[in-house]
């Protein structure tokens, strides 16, 4: 019941410019209601970070499920932004890039996490190519960067 249910609603045709206007909106508050005023680059909520690429996978869910009856499936961000590529919804070197990316920012989340880190911080240039190719992806499918503080 609740998947025929969920599968309804992602299939329920949307106007994209309303909804990238909202998801603007949404990663707008998160950005400030989750300020970084340390040096480290917070790889959940800083620009470019996980909190984009889970914005992205649900953008392009909402945006394409009436048209792809895939794009439904609850298969997580990484499975959900290689079958954006294989929609031709996003570039793959973009999609292969990004998944990369949140497979790197889980795996450093989790060991920052299981030492005791109150936050999932590193240096910025450990993870500088992660962020560009996520903020790539972001201008690609927005067609303007994510609001900044």
């Amino acid at each position: 019941m609740f998947g025929e249910t969920r599968h309804e609603i992602l299939r329920t045709p949307r106007d994209p410019e309303k909804l990238r206007e909202e998801v603007l909106s949404m990663r707008l508050q998160m950005l400030q209601g989750h300020p970084n005023k340390s040096e480290l680059y917070d790889l959940k909520h800083d620009r470019g970070g996980m909190v984009d690429i889970e914005f992205l996978v649900q953008y392009l869910v909402l945006a394409n499920s009436s048209r792809h009856a895939a794009m439904t499936a609850n298969d997580g961000n990484i499975a959900l932004l290689k079958l954006a590529a294989d929609l031709n919804l996003i570039a793959r070197d973009l999609s292969e890039a990004v998944r990369d990316a949140y497979r790197d920012y889980r795996r450093l989340q989790h060991g920052l996490r299981l030492n005791g880190a109150q936050y999932a911080r590193v240096p910025r240039g450990e993870v500088a190519g992660r962020i560009a190719a996520t903020r790539a992806l972001w201008r690609s499918v927005f067609g303007t960067d994510a609001p900044e503080l």
